[in-house]
């Protein structure tokens, strides 16, 4: 099966570029399930109950999130509802919502999904390691085709989260930083990985947001408001293909992809 991953989408540049270039990639590759990390859709910070309804719309049939879940206030009764939004699994127990599920893909095949957080330069939430392993051999009573997005800060980390999942799970979508890496590959336990899928959104800016505020921050070490910037959208993810039978990925592909001028 085709699965389609979108990475962080930022504002409203990259809730344009996922109107526009979603639903085409999924007809054009005939993509049967879809997961988009939503977490800095409401203007750079968190997501509403709206913005998510139109990714479903767009044809998502998951949103995950990351250390913004909770960034918009008025979104945390339906993030806590856990209707196909992830919230990081790591949270402590008895947080609203939940980080894991199956969910059914185009074709009936069901898709086991991982939402969870790093902790290196991170919140210090439960080790994303062993409850990954233990949230993998659950879903895996359920499906064999299991993909996680593993939102953190350190390339580091999450290398070794790909290398200790590799021939549990099917994919290891890697987010956060919002800069997409060249180091996509299929690790030989069958497991699809990249370091980071990049982000959706205004790629003329720092990491999403306006340069010039983010650049004086720099240099003056004083407090800036942070808008998201405009310029050069494109949509950055991945293409992966999953045996359903085995779980393993047998062939992945980058995407970085322009948002045409003058589309709205």
């Amino acid at each position: 099966m085709k699965i389609l991953f979108v990475g962080d989408v930022y504002g409203k540049p990259g809730r344009r570029a996922a109107a526009e270039i979603i639903p085409e990639l999924i007809s054009t590759h005939d993509v049967e399930f879809c997961v988009v990390n939503g977490e800095n859709a409401a203007g750079g910070f968190g997501i509403t109950e709206n913005i998510s309804k139109k990714f479903h719309a767009y044809g998502a049939d998951v949103i995950t999130t990351g250390n913004h879940v909770w960034d918009q206030k008025e979104a945390m009764p339906f993030i806590m509802s856990g209707d196909r939004i992830l919230r990081p699994a790591n949270f402590p127990p008895g947080t609203g919502g939940r980080g894991s599920g199956v969910f059914q893909s185009r074709n009936g095949t069901p898709v086991g999904v991982i939402c969870i957080q790093g902790r290196i330069n991170m919140k210090p939430l439960d080790c994303p390691f062993r409850l990954g392993e233990e949230l993998a051999a659950e879903l895996q009573k359920e499906t064999r085709v299991i993909l996680v997005d593993f939102h953190a800060e350190a390339t580091s980390e999450k290398i070794a989260y790909g290398w200790f999942l590799d021939g549990k799970v099917s994919a290891v979508f890697g987010t956060h930083t919002h800069v997409q890496t060249a180091d996509e590959s299929i690790l030989p336990g069958g497991t699809a990985y990249i370091t980071d899928a990049g982000m959706t959104g205004p790629h003329d800016s720092v990491i999403g947001a306006r340069k010039e505020p983010a650049i004086r921050r720099f240099v003056d070490q004083m407090p800036v408001r942070f808008e998201p910037a405009s310029d050069n959208v494109k949509l950055c993810g991945m293409l992966v293909e999953v045996d359903v039978e085995s779980g393993k990925a047998t062939s992945l592909e980058r995407l970085r992809i322009d948002l045409e001028e003058g589309s709205d």
